[in-house]
Formats: structure tokens, C-alpha cells, sequence
């Protein structure tokens, strides 16, 4: 997946209803469901609902501590820090250009968070910065898949030499396929034409983290420091 940050269009302005349609309060009623449905249908073709719903998510952290240098190098991509785009003063130019208002505070747009943060609208996804800050920005899970099932139960530290089977089977999504980033990276963002095309071979190692091997016996004893207390 780029490294870019996540993009996409924000809710359009409700149409004034054509005259003759009732009472005041029937418009008012009738143009705030559409609305909802739209933003509701927006957020649902940009959430791929097969990507672990159910499963909960553990946050980077825990998937640090078997990929600590992944970790540590997915910190310093842009998608990392994606949801930092959606508050007011940042990326003016991009915004500006894209006729988006720079100054507007987007970090409680639904259509906004489904890509700019991990497993919103999913069982145990990003509610908020509030309260659940380590789900912000583009995390390992949104790419691989919500952890509640497969972290530290069929793959962890106690069991690094995991059946790579059996966690897909609990939902991890390992290697992540080009629908997964094609949910955001696609001509809805404002940011890019009708004709732009994600080249997933070209982009799937630009920015997304270090892939290195997995040193079983490291992570083997790092465990064991840990539970010593050391």
C-alpha cells in the first residue's frame, strides 16, 4: 500500500428540495434520511467487511512486539499519520487545491474516517481520538486484517512459529491484496481525477513499512524478558 495519505471526499452539501414536495418538516425529514443513507452507503463501499469485522483489533502496539523494526519504520510513513491530515491547518495546500476548507476540523467525518483511520464502523475499531487513539492513522490492521482473534491466540510471542493457515483462518489478511488498498486509494478522493489508476505492483512496497523475517528465537526471548520482568 502507498504511503500516502489516505484520501477522500467529504460530505456534499444536502440539495435544497425541489418546491411542492409538502410541509417544511416533511423536506427536513425527508433530505436529513437521504443524507444519512448516503453518508452510511459511502463509509460501507469504502470499508471492506470481509477485513476481520468481527475480530476486534489489538492496535500496533501489540503487533510491535514481534515486529519491533516493521513497527518502527511503518511509525515514520505517512500513513501512519494519516489521520493528523484531517485537522484544521494541515496539509493546506493539498486541500486547498482539492477545494477543501483547510481551516475545518474533518477528525468526526465518517466518510473521512473510514480511511484515515483503522476499523471504523467494525467491532472494535476507531470510535474516536478519544477513545481509541492507538487506531488512528492507517495501522497494521488495516491492512492485515483485525487481530482480536489471531493475535496472541494462533500467532504472538508464545507462539511465533504460527500455522500462516490457520491465522488467515482466524482473519488475518497476510499478504494484504490490492482490493484492500483499492477501498481507498480509488477516484472518490478529492485529491486525485476520474482517470487515476492504483498501480499496486509499483506501490505496495513504497511506504508502508520494512518487511524483514521473522527471528523466531528473538521474539522467543524477548517473551520470556518480559515475563521475567526484565
Amino acid at each position: 500500500m502507498s504511503n500516502e495519505p489516505a484520501k477522500d471526499p467529504l460530505p456534499a452539501e444536502a440539495e435544497r428540495p425541489p418546491a411542492g414536495l409538502g410541509n417544511a418538516w416533511a423536506v427536513t425529514v425527508g433530505a436529513t434520511v437521504l443524507l444519512a443513507l448516503a453518508v452510511g452507503a459511502a463509509v460501507a463501499l469504502r470499508t471492506p467487511r470481509e477485513h476481520g469485522e468481527s475480530s476486534g483489533y489489538v492496535g500496533p502496539d501489540r503487533c510491535a512486539k514481534c515486529h519491533p523494526e516493521e513497527h518502527e519504520s511503518w511509525a515514520e510513513t505517512r500513513m501512519a499519520r494519516s489521520f493528523d491530515v484531517l485537522r484544521p491547518g494541515q496539509a493546506v495546500k493539498e486541500k486547498v487545491t482539492a477545494g477543501l476548507d483547510p481551516g475545518r476540523d474533518y477528525t468526526r467525518d465518517p466518510k473521512c474516517l473510514a480511511c484515515h483511520t483503522t476499523g471504523y464502523g467494525r467491532v472494535g475499531g476507531f470510535v474516536s481520538i478519544e477513545k481509541t487513539p492507538s487506531l488512528a492513522g492507517v495501522t497494521c490492521e488495516a491492512c492485515h486484517g483485525g487481530g482480536g482473534q489471531y493475535v496472541d491466540t494462533v500467532m504472538g510471542p508464545e507462539r511465533p512459529t504460527f500455522e500462516l493457515a490457520e491465522a488467515r483462518e482466524k482473519g488475518l489478511r497476510y499478504p494484504p491484496t490490492q482490493e484492500v488498498c483499492r477501498v481507498c486509494h480509488n477516484p472518490q478522493s478529492p485529491f486525485v481525477g476520474e482517470d487515476y489508476r492504483f498501480d499496486f505492483e509499483e506501490r505496495v512496497g513504497q511506504g508502508t513499512h520494512r518487511h524483514i523475517k521473522l527471528k523466531y528465537e528473538e521474539v522467543r526471548r524477548r517473551a520470556q524478558r518480559d515475563a521475567d520482568g526484565g
